[in-house]
């Protein structure tokens, strides 16, 4: 190759090179700063497109206009009414001042930590100051349980208190506690949520246990009730039954008393109307039911016994 051809390629290198380092270009979602030796020059390059900065000399640092997410770590932090519980809060965030988020904390990590300590210690003052329910609840809406079968439990004070800020409240004072200090980073708070709450684990069993304890008072006083309903429906069925049954047996008695009524009375027309001949059908009624094929007596002669027997003459 020809010398003059070899200093030509590497002409050529040279202004590539020189040409990449002078232009740059930014999408939609970005902005960016220059900084020279270090030091930032010039403001914020905030529009789309090509650009032009000194090679070699001046350093491109770029950054996102779209919304960014904080995500906590979770914390454990004492609730006014001394119960512990594990609060985890996120939150969404973006760049308004890239100059003054350069300035004073570089980079997204570095955002990241303050919004840590910011976020964290607003959420921590916040929390500590409510109550639990005031925490975990939004409103005054009514339990889907009876708050009467809680009554001596301690549910029952939870389920009677009043909301006055409730969780939506609670994660809007954050918000404006976080946001008032996130503008001396170039930094927009943009919403505050708190993720999960739960009980620490060496409350929660305990939680755990109290709940147990309690639903199974109200299942035994539930039991007691249903055993009482069904000592009364029982007592109410032994009470009809005895009813039916006497009213059964007195008109059984009724209706025996006029079948013996009518009876006797076909039995004394009948003895009316022929007396010697129900005599001697009785008669003989009597010595079937008394005298047996083994059966012996011993009777005088004169004996009404055999009165009919005597009448009767030979043919």
């Amino acid at each position: 190759m020809r010398p003059g051809n070899v200093a030509l390629i590497i002409l050529i290198v040279v202004v590539l090179i020189v040409v990449s380092q002078s232009l740059y270009s930014l999408n939609e979602g970005q902005q960016a700063i220059i900084t020279q030796f270090g030091r930032p020059v010039g403001g914020a390059v905030v529009n789309a497109g090509l650009h032009a900065k000194i090679p070699f000399v001046q350093t491109l640092h770029r950054f996102e206009k779209r919304i960014l997410v904080w995500d906590g770590s979770p914390d454990q932090v004492p609730t006014a009414d001394k119960k512990y519980i594990w609060v985890d809060v996120t939150a969404r965030w973006r760049i308004i001042d890239p100059l003054q988020f350069y300035q004073s904390v570089k980079n997204t990590r570095g955002a990241q930590a303050r919004l840590d300590d910011v976020i964290d210690s607003a959420a921590r003052d916040l929390v500590s100051e409510n109550i639990l329910i005031e925490v975990v609840r939004n409103s005054d809406r009514a339990f889907p349980v009876d708050i009467d079968k809680l009554e001596g439990s301690e549910d029952m004070e939870d389920a009677r208190h009043q909301i006055t800020l409730g969780r939506d409240g609670i994660t809007r004072k954050i918000l404006e506690s976080a946001s008032v200090l996130m503008p001396q980073y170039g930094i927009e708070l943009m919403d505050v949520q708190i993720k999960r709450l739960n009980y620490v684990q060496a409350v929660r069993q305990k939680v755990y246990d109290r709940m147990i304890s309690e639903r199974r008072q109200i299942a035994s006083r539930l039991r007691s009730e249903g055993q009482g309903a069904q000592a009364r429906i029982r007592g109410m069925k032994e009470k009809e039954l005895k009813q039916i049954q006497s009213e059964a047996y007195r008109r059984a008695q009724e209706i025996k008393g006029e079948a013996d009524g009518t009876a006797t009375k076909i039995h004394g027309d009948a003895y009316r109307v022929d007396p010697d001949f129900y005599a001697f059908t009785k008669s003989l009624e009597t010595y079937r039911e008394t005298v047996g094929s083994n059966s012996k007596m011993i009777l005088s002669t004169d004996s009404d016994f055999y009165r009919f027997l005597k009448r009767a003459s030979p043919r």
